[in-house]
């Protein structure tokens, strides 16, 4: 089973607030894999271990623009609360721009 690491959104998974993820690298995901949601998965120091916090099932995998959720500001908001943030501005993460 594959390991996913969610460390910069740990308490959003524990709590279950969290129900999107959007993720580069993942373009063979199918509907229905199992996957471990982990703190850390990548860059252990000699010792450490992978910190499985749950699974997770994949419901939906798409491929989308991240430039709307900046253009929309009402989808941004919905999308980054699915995230497990309040607003986009919590996400932090992305760096998108709108059009000039």
């Amino acid at each position: 089973m594959r390991n996913m690491s969610f460390m910069l959104t740990t308490e959003q998974i524990r709590n279950k607030t969290k129900t999107v993820t959007r993720r580069t690298g993942w373009k063979t995901l199918k509907p229905g894999t199992v996957l471990n949601a982990c703190f850390k998965c990548m860059g252990l120091k000699k010792g450490e271990k992978v910190e499985k916090i749950c699974q997770i099932r994949v419901t939906d995998v798409r491929r989308e623009s991240l430039s709307k959720m900046c253009l929309d500001q009402t989808y941004g908001d919905q999308e980054a609360s699915l995230e497990g943030f309040r607003t986009k501005q919590g996400l932090n993460l992305l760096r998108c721009s709108a059009p000039t």
